[in-house]
């Protein structure tokens, strides 16, 4: 099962048709339920494992977003939320 590991690390979402049918022929069930996972979404799922594109700085900053947001909860008003993100 390192082939999917190897189709991440080396962007090879062409293979990702022969991995899913090599889960499907395993008696992983715990695999397969992820890969049904996958299947709805296999378009998505290549591109992601194909393109050299990445969501993560975007998803780095909203993370930070989130954790201000949190560490402020009943404390403050929208003004001083939207200078600490500013600020921070």
């Amino acid at each position: 099962m390192r082939f999917f590991g190897q189709m991440l690390t080396r962007r090879e979402g062409h293979r990702l048709e022969a991995w899913l049918n090599e889960v499907r022929g395993s008696g992983l069930r715990a695999l397969r339920v992820f890969t049904e996972g996958l299947i709805r979404g296999q378009d998505a799922v290549r591109a992601g494992l194909s393109l050299p594109w990445s969501s993560g700085p975007v998803e780095g900053n909203v993370n930070r977003i989130k954790m201000l947001k949190r560490q402020m909860y009943g404390r403050a008003g929208f003004v001083l939320l939207r200078k600490r993100v500013l600020l921070a």
